[in-house]
């Protein structure tokens, strides 16, 4: 680890002798300082610097670093950015006199500082995956850990940037999603960094089966990560290098196991939407009361729904609709959030935003759509996006990791004996509507499963819940 600098290590010390931080704690605020300076040479971080405290204070967290650790941390790192000369606005980046925290709390008798409003960082790409901008120039407007779009950047080896260039380009034909395009750009890194730049042209199934080999004995990876790793291997040698991958039944498949799905009570439930403070809470009773993916639920549109009729139009993989009824409990809520969306709206318009983000070749087909009431996000981000390429700001949808770290929280306040993530409320929906006496097959359209074998698995849920009413043959 490299040492401080002189002139940054001087002007460290003078901000801490002016915020009067104990002497005795100096040491530790210089190695955090030093923490930081080696993780941002490492890593390509966002220009906000609230996003680089939080991606920092979230490293610290992977490694399981205590909580009174992490906010010192974030203390140091906003008393480097002070000690910082300031220099002149710009676009993106962070005006003079706003601290570089967001949503980290500051360690006891550390100066109070007022939280900024999330920022999404712009995505950097390389020349080479440029012509694929469009599948992935929205997707880091999140808060995302590091840069989780470097599998698109150049790594050294100019044969394997051109497939992962052939692999996005394919990707985005086929209409898939840019998470998919994420997850098998990552694998097909893996697999480059496996070989050590081994020439694609000379790759084999043998490569394949010794790649699946070792993740399963060496990484023990699970059953599910080993079968992904397989069909974005498989997807590269068939679609891109054009290769016959020959037999594989002999290169090793991880048997998935019996996986039956976490289902909560409706007590529990209203536990949970009890802790939530809006728009959260209106966020997990969409995801209960619809059946909605996390990602369906917050890239609604006020389009979408149609009070009149009752009815909700769901977007959702692979951009297959579907409709559902939409819950007469939170209709007043819902009715209500529109209300704010459309107060936020004649905002936009009135400074003369440009609108929302639009999908795909939308922009183009419907020139205004972005600035029209029907077409803004049902759940929108409180701050503004910059747009570099335009320099523009637009309006983004609430992001989905603030609402899987709200309903943490939430879960923990709750004090439940489950784990619950955002799909648990998609589960518990399915199985309260099958112990209902609802039908599979409308339970299946319902939750827009292509194959009613998938929606099969909420069946087990049910036995399951009522083992205590089993008896043995001799109680007869």
């Amino acid at each position: 680890m490299l040492p401080i600098p002189n002139e940054i290590a001087s002007a460290y010390e003078a901000v801490l002798i002016k915020r009067a931080i104990p002497v005795s704690c100096h040491a530790d605020y210089r190695k955090w300082l030093r923490y930081f300076l080696d993780f941002r040479s490492k890593y390509t971080l966002a220009d906000s610097r609230s996003e680089q405290v939080r991606l920092f204070v979230q490293k610290l967290r992977d490694k399981k670093q205590a909580t009174d650790q992490q906010k010192q941390a974030a203390h140091a790192i906003s008393l480097f950015f002070e000690s910082l000369p300031r220099k002149k606005d710009g676009p993106g980046k962070q005006q003079v006199g706003q601290s570089p925290l967001s949503s980290v709390e500051m360690s006891p008798g550390s100066p109070t500082v007022t939280p900024r409003k999330e920022e999404r960082p712009s995505l950097p790409l390389s020349s080479n995956v440029e012509k694929v901008r469009s599948v992935s120039e929205k997707a880091p407007q999140g808060r995302s850990r590091f840069n989780e779009w470097r599998c698109l950047e150049s790594s050294g080896s100019p044969e394997w940037d051109g497939l992962i260039d052939l692999l996005a380009a394919e990707i985005k034909t086929r209409h898939y999603s840019r998470k998919t395009l994420k997850t098998y750009a990552d694998w097909v890194r893996k697999f480059q960094s496996y070989l050590k730049n081994k020439s694609p042209l000379d790759l084999s199934a043998a490569d394949v089966k010794a790649y699946l080999t070792y993740l399963a004995v060496n990484c023990k990876v699970a059953a599910s990560t080993q079968n992904q790793a397989f069909n974005a291997v498989l997807f590269l040698y068939r679609h891109i290098l054009k290769k016959d991958f020959g037999n594989h039944t002999d290169i090793p498949r991880a048997k998935r196991s019996n996986y039956i799905p976490v289902v909560l009570s409706r007590k529990e439930i209203d536990a949970v939407i009890k802790q939530l403070r809006p728009p959260y809470d209106l966020v997990v009773k969409l995801l209960y009361g619809c059946g909605l993916r996390l990602f369906e639920g917050v890239k609604l549109r006020v389009k979408d729904f149609n009070f009149d009729a009752g009815i909700l139009t769901v977007r959702g993989k692979g951009n297959k609709s579907r409709t559902v009824p939409i819950p007469q409990r939170i209709a007043p809520e819902l009715e209500k959030q529109l209300d704010v969306v459309r107060r936020i709206h004649e905002q936009d318009c009135g400074a003369g935003f440009t609108g929302v983000f639009m999908e795909d070749q939308l922009e183009k087909k419907y020139p205004n759509a972005a600035k029209e009431f029907i077409w803004q996000w049902f759940l929108p981000q409180e701050s503004l996006t910059d747009v570099e390429e335009t320099k523009d700001q637009r309006r983004y949808h609430l992001h989905e990791t603030h609402v899987q770290e709200a309903l943490h929280e939430a879960v923990r306040r709750a004090r439940l004996t489950k784990r619950v993530t955002s799909h648990t409320f998609r589960h518990s929906f399915a199985t309260h509507l099958l112990q209902a006496n609802y039908d599979i097959r409308t339970i299946q359209e319902m939750l827009g499963h292509s194959d009613v074998r998938t929606t099969m698995i909420y069946t087990h849920c049910v036995p399951s819940r009522t083992a205590k009413e089993r008896k043995s043959p001799l109680d007869f």
